[in-house]
């Protein structure tokens, strides 16, 4: 009988909103699973699970076949790898699942390729949700004969996986999606915004939309939580400011003019104490915007 190949040790680098039920799918998989995080506190759930908590990156990478990065940002991805690249196995993958845009992921591409460290550019599409229940999409870039090393992780976190090109394309794809999702929830926004200064009941609005060739459940999600004034965090205010700032940067001068009052109302919202609130609250950059006569 055939010996059954071991499953290969996976280290998360990031436990955060969506690094913590990412890890807890892989362990929930049968995976061995080893977690760093700055916030030691945030990977306790993970560890009473069966993960093995590291004291440093370089500690959970140190022989593991697979490594993930879920981090907030491509400066941090950079400072938290760049001291531990020597001490990835010889044969490890490095799973960047991190939003970074795509002049970060080619920096840390590079960073990898010195390192003699093979590298996949895989962000996901979804927010805490859909990684609770293992449903991302799994935007994957970088040599395709990897796909087979990474399947373990994408199959798990993930409900599909596209192989778009070469490195750094999956992030250039990434954005493209970000924009489209921003500019929804903004449209939402607005749309609801309108609907109580013309003195229309916004609940109306979504049933209006619902079922036909304008509905989008994500209008419906948001546009809920814009009508209650309760904006629980799924994906935040923050988070999706800089992914706007992101876009924006990749984007020079093209004319994304939606998507430049998407950023000045999140702006105003993290800027008046809202960034941890799910990034419906532009609603309140939205409604709370100084009006200015004619």
């Amino acid at each position: 009988m055939p010996v059954p190949t071991p499953s290969p040790t996976v280290a998360v680098l990031g436990t955060g909103t969506m690094g913590e039920p990412m890890a807890a799918n892989l362990l929930g998989a049968g995976l061995p699973v080893r977690v760093w995080n700055r916030t030691t506190a945030k990977t306790r759930a993970l560890a009473e699970r069966g993960a093995i908590v590291a004291d440093t990156p370089r500690e959970a990478v140190a022989g593991a076949g697979l490594v993930v990065t879920m981090l907030s940002e491509g400066r941090a991805v950079h400072d938290t790898v760049n001291p531990a690249l020597e001490a990835f196995a010889e044969d490890a993958v490095w799973l960047q699942m991190s939003t970074v845009g795509p002049e970060w992921t080619a920096e840390l591409a590079a960073l990898a390729a010195d390192a003699g460290v093979a590298f996949v550019d895989a962000p996901v599409l979804g927010t805490r949700a859909p990684a609770e229940q293992g449903t991302l999409v799994v935007l994957a870039s970088g040599p395709l004969r990897l796909g087979q090393r990474c399947a373990p992780v994408f199959d798990t976190v993930g409900s599909r996986t596209m192989w778009v090109g070469l490195a750094g394309a999956a992030s250039k794809l990434k954005l493209v999606v970000n924009t489209w999702l921003l500019g929804l929830t903004n449209a939402a926004a607005e749309s609801i915004a309108l609907a109580h200064l013309l003195g229309v009941d916004p609940k109306l609005f979504l049933e209006a939309i619902e079922g036909g060739p304008l509905d989008a459940a994500y209008a419906h999600a948001k546009g809920e939580e814009m009508i209650a004034g309760d904006y629980p965090p799924s994906f935040t205010a923050a988070l999706a400011m800089k992914d706007a700032e992101l876009a924006l940067a990749s984007a020079g001068e093209a004319d994304l003019g939606g998507l430049r009052a998407t950023l000045s109302h999140l702006s105003a919202v993290v800027e008046s104490g809202h960034a941890d609130e799910d990034m419906a609250v532009l609603y309140r950059g939205v409604t709370d915007a100084p009006r200015h006569g004619g």
